[in-house]
């Protein structure tokens, strides 16, 4: 019994040496296939693998042979391939089929995400109206409100800074970055040059002068002004009305809503806008201002931040030198809601074909008011002016800076004890950096983070 277990005990030695044996046999040769196969046979792959196997096992004493049996067919490929140099044209064009397909799924992403909007994609501002409670329903006759009625004051909608703004842009007063060309085009009745800038936060903003001849300030100013007129010549706008007009001042709030390309929706615009007469040089401001009484809709997308404004006035004719024709300095920056490098460039392709317009609906609105043909309620009001003078702009300029540089004063004679706390976190940060050293980026988190808390103290 006792012989039979211990011939019993060494075949179950000898079948389990064996079985060691086969599978250390069959995993450097599985895992030379491999290599192999993905051709990713190199002398560093064998030199790295040199101490398993020629050292732990003596299988692979012929392995060069081994290796020259299996791979003769692809022997010379793979040889070239190890010893050949890779050229700077190869590593570009590895790195141009790597990036290509990645770049080519971005852009479609985007397209794709412009075009295709899910319901629950909206705005943060909108999900906090979602999540109020109903409100109970008005009076019928509150529902029946009209628009048009001037029961809201239009009088905070512009005002006097925004004239100074406007006026300090056309002076090149405003402080802001350098512009920058971008176009220079011209035809036998109208010249037109743009510029653009892009400031610290914000979009870019545009600069552009159009000369009309034989134009007056007068009529480019109502034909510019005119909705009723705007939407036979504009095809970017679809709808256009007036919601608020005041008799007085000629300030009014209208509704614009404009089609974009394929990849974008409609945009709905509340604008306000008034007009100004400084000597015959008519400063007209339009900017997006907020309308309670107007709600929100997912389609068309309303756009807050918006600014087209212009000035308008008489200069020297090419042909002639004589006060017959008509400037416009236009500045426009608006938030569509897209990149602004995609804005940029749309924006840069599609100048000229929607500025090229405007010739031709200028001659074309000439033609019809020297017919006599009756004014609409828009170019009715843009013709209710405020009539400032040059130097009433100056002393408003003067005030204005005097403010800044009293609040600026204040702001530097605040108590030093506010920045106690600033003080407080940073040495705080630096004595924690110090006790727990764990390494370079340890620091750099807690540094961060008290630089965070510093800047937010900054602000309060």
């Amino acid at each position: 019994m006792t012989s039979c277990s211990v011939g019993n005990r060494d075949n179950v030695d000898n079948n389990s040496s064996n079985e060691i044996g086969t599978s250390l046999c069959f995993i450097p040769c599985t895992f030379v296939a491999t290599i192999l196969d993905t051709k990713l046979f190199n002398c560093k792959a064998i030199i790295s693998l040199s101490p398993y196997l020629f050292v732990s096992h003596p299988l692979f004493i012929f392995l060069p042979e081994f290796l020259v049996r299996i791979g003769s067919s692809t022997s010379n490929s793979i040889a070239m391939s190890i010893f050949h140099t890779p050229t700077f044209r190869d590593i570009l064009s590895d790195l141009a089929m790597f990036i290509t397909p990645l770049w080519i799924a971005v852009i479609v992403g985007v397209f794709v995400g412009w075009a295709w909007k899910p319901k629950w994609a909206f705005h943060p501002k909108d999900a906090l109206t979602k999540l109020r409670f109903p409100r109970p329903p008005s009076n019928p006759h509150d529902q029946d409100h009209d628009h048009n009625s001037t029961t809201t004051s239009t009088s905070g909608l512009v005002t006097e800074l925004d004239l100074l703004h406007l006026w300090k842009l056309v002076e090149e007063k405003d402080g802001g970055p350098a512009w920058i060309q971008m176009m220079d085009r011209s035809t036998p009745t109208m010249s037109y040059q743009a510029w653009r800038r892009d400031p610290e936060s914000g979009p870019p903003q545009y600069r552009s002068r159009t000369v009309f001849e034989d134009a007056s300030p007068e009529l480019v100013r109502d034909f510019f002004w005119d909705d009723e007129f705007r939407l036979n010549w504009d095809d970017m706008l679809i709808h256009a009305s007036t919601i608020q007009h005041s008799d007085l001042t000629g300030t009014m709030m209208v509704r614009w809503v404009r089609k974009f390309p394929f990849f974008c929706s409609d945009r709905e615009y509340i604008i306000g806008r008034r007009i100004w007469d400084v000597a015959q040089h008519y400063y007209c401001v339009t900017k997006g201002v907020p309308c309670p009484s107007m709600p929100r809709h997912n389609k068309p997308k309303r756009v807050d931040l918006f600014y087209s404004s212009w000035c308008i006035r008489a200069v020297k004719s090419r042909k002639d030198g004589q006060l017959t024709s008509c400037e416009v300095l236009l500045f426009h920056h608006e938030d569509m809601g897209i990149p602004w490098e995609i804005a940029k460039l749309g924006v840069r392709q599609g100048m000229w074909g929607a500025v090229k317009k405007f010739d031709p609906g200028l001659r074309t609105y000439q033609n019809e008011r020297a017919s006599g043909t009756p004014l609409s309620p828009c170019a009715r009001a843009a013709k209710i002016n405020t009539k400032v003078t040059m130097d009433y702009l100056r002393s408003l300029e003067n005030m204005t800076s005097d403010l800044l540089e009293t609040e600026s004063q204040d702001s530097s004679d605040k108590p030093v004890g506010r920045n106690i706390p600033k003080l407080l976190i940073v040495g705080g940060a630096i004595a924690l950096a110090c006790t727990l050293d764990q390494g370079l980026l340890t620091k750099a988190v807690i540094f961060g983070v008290a630089r965070r808390f510093a800047k937010m103290g900054r602000r309060l």
